[in-house]
Order: structure tokens, then C-alpha cells, then sequence
């Protein structure tokens, strides 16, 4: 059976297939820790379980429902959007999507032509590429050119064509932690308007902001910046709801309407009852999202210096929000005589039981990703076992 070309030339997810495999190792009885994936290590709040349960009993989770997400549900997004954003959005302006994946996904389906070329800045989080080439589009990677590691309107301006259609912005951004300032991205959106460009804002983890880091957004500015902008975000990361696959966009009504079009001819509605959990969500005291936050800064500020002191390692800045470390590891590759962090991932996996992500999947190679969403002693321990394979091999 012939695939498609577009299908032939997919890269698989690198996070996704080494968790995979990480977990595989484990099934088999190998004690391996597994710091590869995005996911909040915590449980999902009891109010919110209790929620989904309830609309089970009740019934309300048995049937289909408008393809872009129950009313109720579209109604607080847009109030809790208006509340973040200064904004004054309504629930025609929201579409509630399989996971904010799902709704990058259809945004690329909608806004790209064949050969429309989107900026992706460098380190990128490994779906962004893909899905524009999925959307017959072509990622062009902006590589940063300051020792922040954050592009700048310089960086941008030299990869700049006539096909140039959208940008793609995600901070605190994954996998690097890094930040953008306000003035950061208004330079940003001010140039993107000026040359008519689509900015698309990946929000997804904007409550994990750390060390008195203010958060801001492409989407705050107002006036034509955001006629320009498009929201992405979802319940994964703040609420520790990953495996109830709850994302929205939020923009203006005619694009909104071709999503709810698409969400009709592709997956039709969310699982009703991640409907009502989200909803709950939405109403949870602010307190316990917050107890998530100030545990992923104590581990960030508890681990960051231990990782550093690693033969090698160094940051070019100390993360500032999601969960993640993204050391540089080159002078490691050099002590250790390895080739590449790829196969560095992949022989800490075979000989220390540490899994975790190579650069190279993120448009970075030379740097390596894990997570600090994990329980304190598997960090410990994790750290020793790379100090260790590290040793072994210089």
C-alpha cells in the first residue's frame, strides 16, 4: 500500500516515542527514569475528577455535542481570556479543541497554502515544523543570534520573503524556559503587523512563571497586533489534566467558524466529559494551581545549580517558566568523546536508565532536555546517574 508523500516524510515525535520507550524499559522490570515528557507529575485536582464524575451520573457526558465545545464551557474560556488579556472576546471567538496540539494542528489546516512559510524560532517544540508541512506549508527556523537565546526583529527580518505568511511564539517556551519581556514582544508584534503576518501565541504554559518572572503575552497588545493574533492554550500543564486532551483557540469569529468546521469534519467534539472537568477547571481556587507553581520553582531552584555543576554542562540563562531544563552539553560531548547528544540520550538510556531528549529534535543539537516535573528523589537520583555516566566515560 503507497502512503501519501506527506506521510512518508513525517518525523515521528521524538518526545512522545522515547517516553515510549522509556516506559517499555520500565515494563520490563529496568528501573528507568523517565525524564522526557511534558507532564505535570501531580494528580488532577479532586474538584475537578469530582465534576467529571458528576456529569457521568447525571448523563450529561453521554451524547455529542457541538462540535466546537459546549456553551458553558466556550463561555468561561472567554471570560477567563478576557480577565488574562484585557481582551473582550465572547464565546463566538473560542473553539475547544482534542488538546492544544489538535488546535495548532487545524491551524496550520486553516491559514496555509501550499508553500505559505512560517518563522519558527530555534529551540522549537517538535510538533510546530511538522504540522505546517502537514499543512502542505514550509517551516523556515529562525535561529537566535543574542547570547538570551530569544529572537530578535533582526533575526526575523533575514528570514523574511514575499511567502512569508505566519510566526509561531511560545513563551515561557518549551523546551528552553526562557521568557520574553514585554518590550520583547511588542518589537516582535510591531514588526509581524507591519509586514501583515499572522502571529500565532502558544500559551500553554504561561501559570509556570518563576523567581518574580512577569509573564506576557503576543496577545495582550491590543489594536491591530491583536487582529493579527491568534491564542493556543489548553488545561495540560496548569491544571495537571494532560490525559483529559483539552485545548482551545481563540481569535476572531471567521477563522473561529472554519476551526468549527473542520472540528465537524475531523474529530466532531471533545469527549464530552473533559467538557465538565475543564469547566470545573476553570472554577478551581486559584491556590491550588498555585501549589503546582511554587513546587516547580523550588525544584527549578533546588536542581538548576546540581545540573550545572555537572562536567560539561553550563546555561546560557537559568529557566524562567514551564518545567523544563535545556542544558548546553557540548563540552560534555568532548570530555566523553561521544558524537552527538542523540547518541547521548540514547546511551544514558542503555547504561544508566536516564531517559531523556536530545537537542536535535528541537532544532538544537548539543543540548539535551528533561523535565523537573518529577518527584524530588527520582531527580536526585537522576542527576547522580548522569554524573556518573559521565565519569565513566571521560
Amino acid at each position: 500500500m503507497k502512503l501519501s508523500k506527506k506521510v512518508r516524510d513525517l518525523q515521528p515525535s521524538a518526545t512522545i516515542a522515547l517516553s515510549d520507550q522509556a516506559k517499555k524499559l520500565k515494563a520490563k522490570g529496568v528501573d528507568v527514569i523517565n525524564l522526557t515528557a511534558g507532564e505535570p507529575d501531580f494528580p488532577t485536582p479532586a474538584a475537578i475528577k469530582d465534576a467529571a464524575i458528576t456529569a457521568i451520573r447525571q448523563g450529561r457526558a453521554d451524547s455529542y455535542t457541538a462540535a466546537s465545545g459546549i456553551l458553558p464551557l466556550k463561555k468561561a474560556i472567554a471570560a477567563k481570556v478576557n480577565e488574562q488579556y484585557q481582551a473582550n472576546f465572547s464565546f463566538e471567538n473560542v473553539a475547544v479543541t482534542t488538546g492544544a496540539k489538535f488546535g495548532l494542528y487545524l491551524l496550520g489546516q486553516a491559514l496555509l497554502d501550499p508553500e505559505d512559510e512560517v518563522l519558527i524560532p530555534v529551540p522549537f517544540w517538535v510538533s510546530y515544523g511538522e504540522q505546517v508541512k502537514l499543512a502542505g506549508g514550509k517551516p523556515i527556523f529562525v535561529r537566535p543570534t543574542s547570547t538570551t537565546g530569544k529572537i530578535s526583529v533582526s533575526d526575523l527580518e533575514k528570514c523574511l520573503t514575499s511567502k512569508t505568511k505566519l510566526l509561531i511564539l511560545n513563551s515561557p517556551q518549551n523546551p528552553s524556559g526562557l521568557v520574553y519581556s514585554k518590550s520583547e514582544l511588542l518589537e516582535i508584534a510591531q514588526w509581524a503587523t507591519k509586514h501583515e503576518l499572522i502571529l500565532l501565541t502558544d500559551d500553554i504554559y504561561r501559570d509556570l512563571i518563576y523567581n518574580q518572572t512577569e509573564f506576557h503575552s503576543l496577545f495582550e497588545f491590543g489594536g491591530k497586533i491583536r487582529e493579527h493574533t491568534v491564542l493556543v492554550s489548553g488545561f495540560s500543564k496548569s491544571y495537571a489534566m494532560t490525559g483529559w486532551r483539552i485545548g482551545f483557540v481563540v481569535g476572531p469569529t471567521q477563522l473561529i467558524k472554519t476551526l468549527n468546521s473542520l472540528l465537524g469534519q475531523t474529530t466532531s467534539n471533545l469527549t464530552a466529559v473533559s467538557q465538565y472537568a475543564a469547566l470545573a477547571a476553570l472554577n478551581l481556587p486559584q491556590n491550588e494551581v498555585e501549589q503546582m507553581r511554587v513546587s516547580y520553582e523550588k525544584r527549578l531552584n533546588h536542581f538548576y545549580p546540581k545540573l550545572a555543576k555537572l562536567p560539561g554542562f553550563s546555561f546560557p540563562v537559568k529557566p524562567q517558566g514551564a518545567f523544563y531544563f535545556f542544558p548546553d552539553v557540548r563540552e560534555t560531548l568532548k570530555l566523553t568523546g561521544i558524537s552527538s547528544t542523540t547518541e547521548f540520550a540514547a546511551k544514558l538510556l542503555d547504561e544508566a536508565h536516564v531517559a531523556l531528549v536530545p537537542g536535535e529534535a528541537f532544532g538544537q543539537p548539543g543540548f539535551i532536555r528533561l523535565t523537573y516535573a518529577a518527584d524530588k528523589d527520582s531527580l536526585e537520583e537522576s542527576i547522580q546517574r548522569i554524573h556518573k555516566f559521565i565519569e565513566l566515560h571521560m
